[in-house]
């Protein structure tokens, strides 16, 4: 069958048709939008704020009873009893152990009956002396005699006085029997138990009794520390004395209820530890500390004033080198290099490097380079009220 011009027409016009429509809809597509870049990251900033901060120095240091008194055995004896419970408040007086004191009680009447032959002695020379004195003026008996009753009763004086020191010690040996607290305060573990034989060559360490309010709180400032603090003092005239109210952190992270004072400082830099030993004294009424606890005592040693602060968050550090990001006014980062100060309550004390109201870049710090945009939102603000400020370095 033949195809004339009448049957193929229509196909290619509806082909060339189709081809149109296709590359005018590819170029209206094409119109409309081009390729779009990424949305600018989304980060958390917070403002740089400006106040004045107390700068604290901690000191590192560990409880100790005002007395820590050993008990120790004065007497050699066995130890027939222990009168306290370990680790209990104790009074002064209270009987804490017995040495068996029936030797000491046999030597003392020895003591005795030596003491009462003795004046038996001294009483006969008496008598001889005052009997031998008029005869002789008399000359019923010779000098020599009367000589001889006067030796006599030198050396039974002397007797007496030697068998009163023997019943002195024998009573003061058999008193040691009972050992007593010498003073209010905390008995620790004993060291020996009811059986043993103490004080044989030695004076037996039986157990330790501290006083506990107040209670002393012992640390050690390092040399470096202790210099900076000084010249410190030299430039500003300020003293911290004995008035200087002292904090104490304990282990749990908590505050001591009660500040303390200074009690006292090393005369001299320990040459092996190369710190300065500072004591301090705490009130203690509750008992809450017992010596031998860890914590750090803390003070006012400046007040930066118009310090610049910013999140800790924020800071980044490289090899000591510190930086933060700060967001300008049109919301691009740039990284900027700065000196730190003290930490206080989660905020960083900025010396150089920021400006007050600028803004710095708290979280999502990952997702930001030099120069680029960002999305910035700010971060709830942190509590005003520092807690600690301390030097660049804790001493310890």
């Amino acid at each position: 069958m033949s195809h004339g011009p009448f049957r193929r027409t229509p196909y290619r016009e509806l082909a060339a048709c189709a081809l149109g429509t296709l590359g005018v809809l590819g170029l209206l597509g094409c119109s409309k939008a081009g390729p779009q870049g990424p949305a600018a990251p989304e980060v958390y900033v917070a403002d740089v704020v400006q106040r004045d901060v107390p700068v604290y120095l901690e000191l590192v240091g560990q409880t100790k009873g005002s007395q820590d008194v050993e008990i120790r055995a004065r007497v050699e004896g066995y130890l027939e009893s222990m009168n306290f419970t370990e680790g209990t408040y104790v009074s002064k007086g209270t009987l804490l152990y017995q040495i068996d004191p029936k030797p000491f009680e046999a030597t003392l009447a020895a003591a005795k009956a030596n003491l009462a032959t003795a004046r038996a002695r001294l009483d006969k020379t008496n008598n001889d002396v005052a009997r031998y004195r008029p005869l002789v003026a008399q000359q019923a008996v010779s000098r020599q005699e009367l000589d001889n009753a006067v030796s006599a009763q030198e050396a039974a004086t002397a007797m007496v006085d030697a068998a009163k020191a023997a019943v002195d010690q024998a009573t003061l040996d058999l008193g040691y029997t009972r050992i007593t607290s010498p003073l209010d305060g905390l008995v620790g573990t004993t060291q020996v138990k009811a059986g043993n034989l103490v004080g044989r060559g030695e004076s037996t360490l039986l157990t330790t009794v501290s006083a506990m309010d107040p209670i002393l709180f012992r640390a050690g400032i390092s040399e470096a520390e202790y210099l900076r603090l000084a010249k410190e003092i030299v430039e500003t005239g300020r003293r911290t004395g004995p008035e200087a109210e002292i904090e104490l952190l304990l282990a749990d992270g908590t505050v001591f209820p009660y500040k303390g004072r200074i009690d006292s400082i090393e005369r001299a830099v320990d040459p092996t530890t190369g710190t300065l030993a500072v004591q301090f004294k705490f009130p203690n009424p509750d008992h809450l500390l017992r010596p031998g606890q860890y914590g750090r005592a803390r003070f006012v040693v400046q007040t930066k004033k118009g310090a610049l602060l910013v999140p800790q968050r924020a800071v980044q550090e490289l090899q000591n080198l510190y930086s933060v990001a700060v967001v300008s006014a049109d919301n691009k980062v740039a990284f900027r290099n700065v000196k730190v100060g003290p930490r206080v309550d989660g905020l960083w004390v900025i010396d150089e490097g920021l400006k007050p109201g600028e803004r710095v870049i708290v979280e999502g710090l990952q997702k930001v380079r030099e120069g680029a945009a960002v999305s910035p939102k700010p971060v709830p603000a942190t509590s005003s009220q520092p807690v600690a400020a301390e030097p660049a370095g804790k001493a310890e």
